[in-house]
């Protein structure tokens, strides 16, 4: 259960914070942003099964593969546009959300 509630807090409430830190005058904005980028999950439908509770997601699944968390992190630095640094951001949390979770399940 905490498990759970630790997961989904990080992709609901954390990211509303780090909007907040981002951009305060566009927070909804931002947080939006930092929403859609929760469809990065969109890869786990094409997983047999789609859900594993024993599975983590952070280098099984498509979008979330260490090539990807790095093409994550460059953009972070490399991109200069706000919003879509922010989307990047967005990915890096999720992945590192994702991979808690992961540790979390092996304890």
């Amino acid at each position: 259960m905490w498990q759970a509630f630790f997961h989904y807090s990080n992709h609901f409430v954390v990211i509303f914070i780090i909007a907040w830190f981002y951009s305060p005058r566009d927070v909804w904005k931002a947080y939006l942003i930092l929403l859609s980028t929760m469809l990065v999950d969109v890869d786990h439908l094409w997983a047999s099964p789609i859900f594993d509770p024993n599975r983590c997601s952070v280098g099984f699944h498509t979008f979330h593969s260490e090539i990807a968390i790095v093409f994550y992190i460059l953009g972070m630095f490399l991109i200069k546009h706000k919003w879509i640094k922010l989307v990047c951001i967005g990915l890096v949390f999720h992945m590192i959300t994702d991979g808690m979770d992961c540790v979390w399940s092996s304890i």
